[in-house]
């Protein structure tokens, strides 16, 4: 019994510090294909197979009532950690090299997500390249403003440079 409420109390922290939590179905899959996909999500995640019961108390706790009906059968979970988009693609990736792996659903953002939209969340690109996108769009701005800014200045230096011409070939 204190195992048991100390697992639930481990399930609640995890679910309560994860940015996102990613249920899957693991039914079919070898320990070595599941050490494989703990080591693939490592960086962002922890990858836990949880006993459906606990899981369920413990999720309930940390006020997620979106898996009561999602846990059943063998259950994994990825705790999210880093970046959900990571770990949504890398799971997906997973999933079409073995097909017994299956994603129920998720939270994220204080918000349940079906399996449908775990994999809008794979589509999306990583936080690296949307970053890049955005500097490179303050940058682009940028270089506008200052060409703005320096136009007025060159058109003046031209136009004092075609009077200076026009006076030398005047004399």
């Amino acid at each position: 019994m204190a195992n048991k409420e100390a697992t639930v109390a481990e399930l609640t922290e995890k679910f309560e510090s994860s940015t996102a939590v990613l249920l899957t179905e693991y039914r079919g899959l070898t320990v070595a294909q599941l050490k494989s996909l703990r080591k693939s999500i490592s960086e962002d995640a922890t990858y836990a197979v949880v006993k459906n019961t606990l899981t369920k108390i413990a999720a309930n706790k940390a006020g997620i009532t979106s898996f009561d009906e999602e846990l059943v059968g063998p259950s994994a979970i990825a705790f999210v950690h880093g970046d959900p988009v990571a770990v949504a693609k890398t799971l997906r990736a997973f999933t079409k090299a073995n097909p017994l792996l299956v994603v129920k659903g998720g939270y994220f953002d204080g918000s349940p997500l079906t399996a449908a939209e775990v994999g809008k969340l794979a589509d999306l690109e990583s936080r690296e390249v949307l970053l890049a996108k955005l500097a490179g769009a303050f940058k682009a701005s940028l270089f506008g403003a200052a060409y703005l800014f320096q136009a007025p200045l060159s058109k003046a230096v031209r136009t004092i440079d075609a009077l200076r011409e026009k006076q030398e070939s005047a004399n």
